[in-house]
């Protein structure tokens, strides 16, 4: 009775369409994952692929059981896990407070810029043996590593953020006397939060490129140490477990980003 009284009947019927919408792409999504998975297993099975090479969803499911029964699984995992998360906070905290010190100095933001367009383009990869000098072989490395992909990606995206604020407001604001301060808690930081929620996604698989990348070099634990002492020993059921376990956290990494964009919106709204 409520909806029919807030609500036309035209546009109950509008949310129906869109609510059957999303119903039918979610289901689509989780059929084709089957049918993949499906198609990757029979083919494993009758041999249409070698399956030393390609592994299968059976091979891969054993492989993670055993790892959990001997428990070498939550170490590996909580290992990266934390890496990743401890270099996704500090490249985010770090990166949006070097932005607003960019926005707050125009001096500052002409001088550095393109120091951090050049940082942005280098791999990353080729400062590995730096870093191994400069933090040893533990996983401060490894963070350090995490750090440096994603400060520069957070830098000039919530840089980007603030600077297109939008111009006749800010006139507006400065015509009635506000001060800079103001201008940047009551305008700038508000309006930049879509930018800041693209970064959030942005950081999320930095991070983890990060967080692998680091456990390539240095690593004696980890789901980066398993790819590699994988691919070295052959087995290629590890490396491809390795790889889905990544995907996993990876994408509860990026719905937890998706459902505090979906909060955010709904507190805007």
């Amino acid at each position: 009775m409520k909806n029919q009284a807030t609500y036309s009947k035209e546009h109950l019927h509008y949310l129906r369409k869109v609510r059957n919408k999303s119903i039918f792409v979610n289901i689509t999504r989780f059929a084709v994952l089957f049918i993949l998975l499906g198609v990757w297993e029979l083919s494993a099975r009758l041999e249409w692929v070698n399956p030393f090479i390609t592994s299968s969803p059976s091979r891969i499911s054993k492989t993670i059981a055993d790892m959990y029964k001997s428990g070498s699984l939550s170490m590996h995992v909580s290992t990266t896990l934390w890496e990743t998360l401890l270099g996704f906070a500090i490249a985010v905290v770090v990166g949006y407070a070097v932005a607003l010190a960019l926005w707050w100095s125009e001096i500052f933001r002409r001088v550095s810029e393109p120091y951090f367009v050049v940082l942005n383009a280098l791999p990353k990869i080729a400062l590995g043996p730096l870093i191994i000098i400069w933090c040893g072989t533990g996983s401060e490395a490894i963070v350090f590593m995490t750090v440096l992909i994603g400060l520069i990606v957070a830098i000039l995206n919530m840089l980007g953020g603030f600077m297109s604020t939008d111009p006749n407001k800010l006139l507006l604001l400065k015509s009635m006397g506000a001060s800079k301060l103001q201008i940047l808690t009551k305008l700038v930081i508000p309006s930049s939060l879509p930018n800041f929620i693209s970064m959030l996604k942005i950081n999320v698989g930095m991070a983890w490129i990060g967080s692998i990348m680091g456990e390539y070099i240095v690593s004696k634990a980890g789901i980066g140490y398993l790819i590699v002492y994988g691919g070295q020993v052959f087995k290629l059921d590890l490396v491809m477990s390795a790889v889905f376990i990544l995907c996993v956290l990876a994408a509860i990494m990026y719905a937890l980003v998706a459902l505090l964009e979906k909060l955010v919106i709904k507190n805007r709204e």
